[in-house]
């Protein structure tokens, strides 16, 4: 049976200033092969900014595709810009995780979103092996964390930043958010601490693909012609 565990792209403690709660699963299973820790550093302003480049105002409202430029700092020792974009999301089924360990009523009773982003290192510095820094924010105003895996996962193939993540390199990548007692998706969030007015993206939710062996559209069609 295969590990999935929640980590966030940022501690719990640096939730922004609006007070969101954090989803937060304490029976949730440690692994070794786990992400890197998350940043807990808050962005300062001396970060080198290129010529011609632009850091994306507090609080902007984006749609799916458009694309942030924000600062980017996993540690004390370590800063860049990144180019983030959320690119589409799409529910999940619960039957996409046979085989993992959903230990309890916090993973069972939840709903699942599968977000295609890009990162894109367009300053100076090397970031690599960090998380992606996009949190989920569900109905309830609940931060909430990527899940970590600790395989790969077919359906929304999940990773942190490369070891090695320079100045341009890129990334696409998905991401699998959790949304506790059958709740929603309502935005992705770049918030790096409290004091940021958080950078939000918003679209539509395509549905849940439907399981290849759901023959349920050609029974109903067989009985039709038996009729």
């Amino acid at each position: 049976m295969l590990g999935l565990v929640l980590a966030g792209c940022s501690s719990a403690t640096d939730a922004p200033g609006a007070e969101p709660s954090v989803a937060d699963d304490s029976a949730a299973e440690g692994s070794s092969d786990a992400a890197p820790d998350a940043p807990t550093e808050s962005p300062t302003a001396d970060v080198s900014v290129p010529e011609g480049a632009e850091v994306t105002a507090q609080g902007a409202d984006l749609d799916f595709g458009d694309t942030a430029t924000v600062v980017f700092e996993p540690d004390q020792k370590r800063e860049t810009l990144l180019d983030l974009t959320v690119k589409r999301a799409r529910e999940g089924r619960l039957s996409d995780f046979e085989g993992f360990i959903l230990d309890n009523d916090y993973k069972k009773k939840a709903n699942y979103f599968y977000v295609q982003v890009k990162v894109a290192n367009v300053g100076e510095g090397n970031v690599g092996g960090a998380p992606v820094p996009l949190w989920g924010v569900n109905g309830d105003n609940t931060l909430l964390p990527a899940v970590n895996f600790t395989t790969k996962f077919q359906p929304c193939a999940s990773m942190p930043l490369p070891k090695k993540f320079k100045s341009g390199d890129s990334l696409k990548t998905c991401l699998v958010y959790l949304s506790p007692d059958n709740g929603s998706l309502e935005s992705l969030s770049f918030r790096p601490d409290q004091a940021f007015d958080p950078i939000e993206w918003h679209g539509d939710i395509k549905p849940a693909k439907k399981d290849k062996d759901d023959k349920s559209g050609k029974n109903k069609k067989k009985s039709k012609q038996d009729g």
